[in-house]
């Protein structure tokens, strides 16, 4: 059995000394099982072990089972959409600057940081209830839960606006775990025995307060993403003109403005990049290219650049389409929000938006010769698409880029992770009846996408990540959250029920032709996503959840 890496030490704390760690309860199966034919057990900690008890997700799952008919579809159901409150909510309390800020550290799941992507959609999970609040019940609400991460994700990133995932605020008392792989910069006594492989970052940052410092654009969309969900369900204008929300947004426009500038100056001079990232490393994703700047990018094309993909796997190109279509979409959402504080920096945010959504209709929409025209995955304004040829050395899968008039074949690809090309209208960025999104989701879901892998037990788009073979269920689920054929879906659900080894939880990733051959045992971004496809499939389909799958 594969699993990513996990910080041992700490990973699944739970919340009494008597808690099992919930990655390894999560590898075994607990009564009682469910009365259908996949009999799956158990896996929410008991009552006592939850780390953060809502009464209005309770009662959702509650609802949820005269929906949901199938005894197994809906066992998954009940262990996977509250993992995130049951097992993740590590500390959420007030700031010490401020006593009315609150706070909520988030985790990932099996590793102790809170990543600023996983934990805005780990929670997004929740909003159809966030406005919902039940009598007597004022403290544990999931909307403490996102004014906490909100305020949390910014104080993050106005100090580190290039960092991805973090350490517990000292407000937490709880102690940092590092990395295993520490910055170069940190020379520490207690931290220079068993380094290992070790990073070097510009600029610099606190390993006591950044567990790791990838650039990726989709984090900084995470942000805006998190506040619009927030606002949209809730209305709450006021919460954003508190504490720092404006400073956060003007700290990430700038950031995003650094990160317009090419290779280039237009007299040829190199220009100095805000970033830079080096890994000691023997797997190319792992590596950021010429002394960790990147491929070279065309100047000020419109798009924004990212070094990193969602996955945490350095890009090729580094005008990483999905991602500038997520920060697009949700820079213009929350441009409304910061209308009634700013309205500079909020016309600002709009043109931002437009800018990008113009480039990539100018830089990114490609002619496949079977597709058509579709979206590309990253793009480096010099023409260059992500053209994808992989081959396996040292253990690690390495990934070259090419230019499209070096090839006769075109070589493009999509990944599980989200912001993804199949992703596209879940990012609210266009329909799912838009022709070229149409187009681009045949691709991705075809043997023509170097990365969707096929077999007995799962057939999903994965990534260098893990490698071929490795398929990801969040790859169907976002198929079924982006599709409206009946069919195309309820297979699609038969596969996610047969591909949790029997756990009753949603892997990372499955082997295509092995399902006891999977990675994470507890991711919750995984888990809550299908939870929230189940509830998204209840209101726009329901009769499909009255189908049964005991067949």
């Amino acid at each position: 059995m594969k699993y990513s890496y996990v910080l041992a030490a700490l990973a699944g704390v739970g919340t009494a000394v008597d808690c099992p760690a919930y990655e390894q309860y999560a590898r075994q199966r607990h009564t009682p099982f469910s009365c259908g034919k996949y009999k799956f057990p158990y896996q929410r900690p008991s009552k006592e072990c939850r780390s953060y008890a809502v009464p209005e997700v309770e009662r959702v799952i509650k609802d949820m089972k005269n929906k949901v008919h199938d005894p197994d579809l809906y066992r998954l159901f009940l262990n996977t959409w509250p993992n995130t409150v049951d097992t993740t909510v590590l500390w959420h309390g007030k700031s010490a600057e401020n006593p009315e800020e609150e706070l909520a550290f988030v985790i990932t799941g099996d590793i102790n940081a809170m990543w600023l992507r996983d934990s805005a959609n780990q929670l997004q999970s929740y909003k159809p209830i966030l406005n919902d609040t039940g009598v007597g019940n004022d403290t544990n609400t999931v909307a403490t839960l996102f004014r906490g991460a909100i305020n949390l994700q910014g104080r993050y990133l106005r100090k580190n606006p290039y960092c991805n995932a973090f350490q517990p605020p000292a407000e937490s008392k709880i102690p940092p775990v590092h990395h295993r792989r520490r910055s170069l910069n940190d020379r520490h006594p207690s931290h220079l025995n068993n380094l290992g492989r070790r990073d070097t970052v510009s600029p610099p940052y606190d390993p006591n307060e950044v567990w790791e410092c990838k650039y990726e654009l989709d984090s900084i969309a995470a942000f805006f993403q998190l506040s619009h969900d927030y606002y949209e369900a809730t209305g709450d204008a006021a919460f954003f003109g508190k504490f720092s929300w404006r400073q956060t947004v003007r700290a990430l426009l700038d950031t995003a403005n650094g990160l317009m500038v090419g290779t280039y100056a237009a007299d040829g001079r190199v220009n100095p990049s805000p970033y830079t990232w080096f890994r000691d490393a023997n797997t190319a994703t792992e590596v950021v290219s010429n002394g960790g700047k990147g491929n070279p990018v065309e100047d000020r094309i419109g798009m924004v650049r990212s070094f990193f993909r969602p996955s945490d796997d350095s890009t090729i190109y580094q005008y990483f389409v999905p991602a500038n279509m997520m920060f697009a979409q949700n820079l213009k959402n929350c441009a409304v929000i910061m209308e009634g504080i700013d309205a500079k920096m909020a016309k600002e945010m709009e043109d931002m938006a437009a800018g990008i959504r113009k480039a990539i209709d100018d830089y990114a929409v490609v002619k496949h010769p079977k597709y058509g025209e579709i979206y590309a995955y990253e793009v480096d304004g010099f023409g260059s698409v992500n053209f994808m040829v992989s081959i396996y050395l040292h253990g690690g899968f390495y990934t070259f880029g090419w230019r499209a008039s070096w090839l006769t074949r075109f070589f493009q690809q999509d990944d599980a992770n989200i912001p993804s090309l199949l992703s596209i209208p879940h990012l609210g960025y266009e329909s799912n009846d838009n022709e070229i999104y149409k187009r681009t989701r045949e691709f991705v879901l075809s043997r023509s996408n170097p990365y969707f892998g096929t077999g007995p037990v799962i057939n999903s788009t994965g990534g260098p990540h893990l490698g071929p073979g490795m398929a990801w269920p969040m790859g169907v689920i976002m198929r079924i959250m982006t599709s409206d054929d009946d069919a195309e879906i309820l297979s699609s659900l038969k596969m996610l029920m047969g591909a949790t080894s029997g756990l009753g939880l949603i892997h990372e990733s499955v082997n295509t032709f092995d399902d006891s051959n999977w990675s994470r045992s507890w991711f919750a971004w995984a888990n809550g996503l299908f939870g929230q496809m189940l509830i998204d499939l209840s209101e726009r389909k329901p009769k499909l959840l009255e189908h049964s799958f005991q067949d």
